[in-house]
């Protein structure tokens, strides 16, 4: 089968860069949107360049300029958008509202993948303020998507391995401790963690697949719907040694995050709904959905105490 012309938006981006090189590894023939006012960032530069060693195609555009994007769209036959919805980032969903007028006007895109990526926004109407933005953003970016008859697929991708398995679940952590965890809660609330690989893997694997077309993925591996205890005593077991303990009320979980500034109070939010509520695992998938690794079986994903590894 003949594989579909990709655009990558945000290529250059965390997990955009993973987004290009799973495609490229697919097979796809890629496309990479970069903006002429890239200017001095070498980084970004020397990134694209990769992908031109690699077969990429990059094409310039800019959300400032409506023509350049629909012109960039025309070129290829799905376009899937990787720029950041995390405030401690950047926050740019709204921006998605210039590329869905782009392929409304260009009329050949078969499928448009949106910068989801985390918690499904559709389950999170009750969510807490500020952090619902995010969910509230994505939203309006779906409505316009549907109202525009654009085809779809969303991807739920849960928990960014980087993000939550390295710091052991907790806020403000990226690398595990090797002496003490702060439990959210009693620990035992399920969550799920992908790698950012795997997210990308999975994400290009569904873009010629009609059983995804207008639905939303969700990326579930099995081995790694865990509680944040569970992840504490993977990463335990690897070191040899057992972790000293404490633990935060709910109540004072929801009260310190009032003492924050603006964005650690949004991402705080959601850390709330996923290791209070479990706002991931409390739910089965409907007929709106299908589960990744069910879908693609073949498909070797990392493990969490594999991911873990990699610290010791």
């Amino acid at each position: 089968m003949e594989r579909s012309r990709v655009l990558v938006v945000g290529g250059t981006g965390y997990l955009g860069r993973r987004i290009v090189r799973a495609s490229l590894d697919y097979g796809h023939p890629t496309y990479v949107l970069h903006r002429r006012e890239i200017g001095v960032d070498i980084d970004k530069v020397q990134m694209l360049m990769s992908f031109k060693k690699q077969g990429a195609h990059l094409v310039e555009g800019s959300f400032s300029d409506h023509r350049s994007l629909v012109d960039a769209v025309k070129q290829v036959d799905v376009v899937v958008c990787a720029i950041s919805g995390v405030h401690i980032r950047s926050h740019q969903i709204l921006l998605q509202l210039k590329l869905v007028d782009a392929i409304k006007q260009a009329g050949n895109i078969k499928r448009f993948l949106p910068s989801e990526f985390g918690i499904d926004p559709a389950r999170m109407g009750h969510a807490i303020a500020p952090g619902r933005v995010a969910f509230d953003d994505k939203m309006v970016v779906r409505k316009a998507i549907e109202d525009a008859g654009i085809p779809f697929t969303y991807v739920s991708a849960n928990c960014f391995a980087a993000y939550f398995v390295g710091g052991l679940c907790q806020p403000g952590h990226i690398i595990p401790s090797r002496d003490g965890v702060c439990l959210l809660g009693d620990g035992n609330v399920k969550a799920i963690f992908v790698e950012e690989d795997d997210i990308a893997m999975y994400t290009i694997k569904t873009i010629d697949d009609p059983r995804t077309l207008n639905k939303t993925l969700y990326i579930r591996p099995p081995e790694n719907i865990l509680s944040q205890k569970e992840v504490v005593e993977a990463w335990e077991e690897l070191i040899g040694k057992e972790l000293s303990k404490s633990s935060i009320s709910e109540e004072d979980f929801l009260t310190n995050i009032k003492g924050q500034d603006y964005a650690s109070q949004v991402g705080l939010g959601h850390y709330y709904h996923v290791f209070y509520e479990g706002c991931l695992t409390n739910f089965k998938i409907g007929d709106e959905g299908e589960e990744a690794s069910q879908l693609y079986p073949e498909v070797v994903y990392t493990r969490v105490k594999d991911y873990l590894k990699q610290y010791v």
